[in-house]
């Protein structure tokens, strides 16, 4: 037996905003989180922008000791899930149980494994380094963490897909409540938004070099477009097995449709012709959804060129000449790389919530591939059924999750 998955709470810790409210504002209002970072200037970067999580203060939320083992995107991590929590009216002690899990996607926690190395060198002595770093600097920093924290005993790992990570947690999630091996789980995507781990990334030349506008800078789709702009922050999703969120009174926000994933098996770092549009197909097959069924698409596309042309092309290739609304929420976040996938989960339901498209800013021509697409340019009220969120990683790992709302 196949059990429905539903989603039952979310937060989000991002550069538009430290709670569901500032978020949902930001996305309505198209407001861009993008800023010039001084201390990449003074680095030498060949582009300081990023994006800014401006007011979160780590000790409103754990303590010194607790935050001893915990990098800022793992403190981030536990807000957002404590967010989440509240917002599905699931108690921290109801969590202790084997059939309550974490996945979470994330790939680097890079400052710490910085700090160690500068301390050490500085030093000349291991003992000096103390305990907390070996904990900060494991990519598995956030589950373990918050395992330790909740007191959850079912599922606990971390997926390391690069920036699909945050999508295939939210799918893998899905799947083990669907297959009836957890009854709940939390799952999200966290990013670490300092320069140390972007200097390298920064040095491809990927990044936009917008300086002097940094709210135009990432415009994904848009004939203009040159690069990326890195951001991070963290988003949690609690989903939980349908009949047990009803038994409960549990406000359902919405439902995990389907859950589609593929490999290019091309190319390290460009995107391949039909890698996504196959994951994409997955994903509507899995929910027993025809492309007609989807009334909005929540975008991948990081405002590279090749990459939003390869997502443009795989979009047509569904779609046909009468696409579903589409639009790219990094145009305001930047790209939340490793965090993006469960993110767009997060702002699909804050949208669906409140019943509109958050605007795809920035796009003023289109090019030969998105001239194609319904891009949305203003946000624009609408009842959402289902949507589709797309993300794609170096290596070319894609991730598609469908969600269905009104249930």
């Amino acid at each position: 037996m196949m059990h429905r998955v539903v989603v039952t709470g979310v937060g989000i810790i991002s550069c538009l905003g430290n709670d569901i409210d500032s978020v949902t504002t930001a996305l309505y209002k198209g407001q861009s989180g993008i800023e010039v970072d001084p201390q990449r200037q003074e680095m030498g970067f060949i582009s300081p922008l990023t994006g800014v999580i401006r007011g979160f203060e780590p000790t409103r939320y754990l303590g010194r000791k607790q935050r001893k083992t915990m990098p800022d995107f793992a403190v981030q991590a536990h807000a957002a899930v404590m967010d989440a929590l509240e917002m599905a009216g699931i108690d921290p002690e109801q969590l202790r149980d084997e059939e309550t899990g974490l996945i979470f996607g994330c790939d680097s926690s890079c400052q710490a494994a910085v700090e160690q190395v500068d301390y050490l060198r500085r030093l000349r002595d291991t003992r000096s380094l103390g305990s907390g770093l070996i904990f900060r600097s494991m990519t598995s920093t956030i589950t373990m963490n918050l395992n330790t924290l909740l007191g959850a005993r079912g599922a606990c790992w971390s997926i390391s897909s690069a920036c699909s990570s945050g999508g295939h947690a939210v799918g893998q999630a899905a799947d083990l409540i669907a297959l009836g091996r957890q009854k709940r789980v939390i799952c999200g995507g966290a990013q670490e938004i300092n320069w140390e781990s972007m200097c390298s990334f920064d040095g491809l030349g990927a990044f936009s070099g917008r300086t002097d506008e940094p709210g135009g800078a990432s415009r994904p789709f848009d004939a203009g477009r040159d690069g990326l702009v890195p951001s991070g922050g963290a988003a949690a999703i609690i989903l939980e097995r349908y009949d047990l969120a009803r038994k409960r009174g549990a406000l359902i926000l919405g439902e995990v449709m389907g859950y589609g994933f593929s490999s290019d098996g091309q190319h390290v770092s460009s995107p391949s012709s039909d890698g996504l549009e196959r994951a994409m197909r997955s994903g509507l097959h899995q929910g027993g959804l025809k492309p007609s069924d989807i009334d909005s698409i929540c975008a991948h596309a990081t405002s590279t060129p090749s990459g939003d042309s390869a997502e443009a092309g795989s979009i047509t290739a569904i779609f046909g000449e009468h696409t579903p609304a589409v639009s790219s929420l990094k145009s305001m976040t930047g790209h939340e790389l490793w965090m993006s996938g469960a993110a767009q989960v997060v702002y699909c339901i804050l949208m669906a919530r409140n019943g509109f498209v958050a605007p795809n800013i920035n796009f003023e021509e289109p090019d030969e591939t998105s001239a194609k697409l319904d891009i949305v340019t203003e946000s624009r009220h609408a009842e959402l059924r289902s949507v589709l969120c797309n993300s794609a990683g170096f290596g070319g790992t894609n991730a598609c999750i469908t969600l269905g709302f009104g249930t």
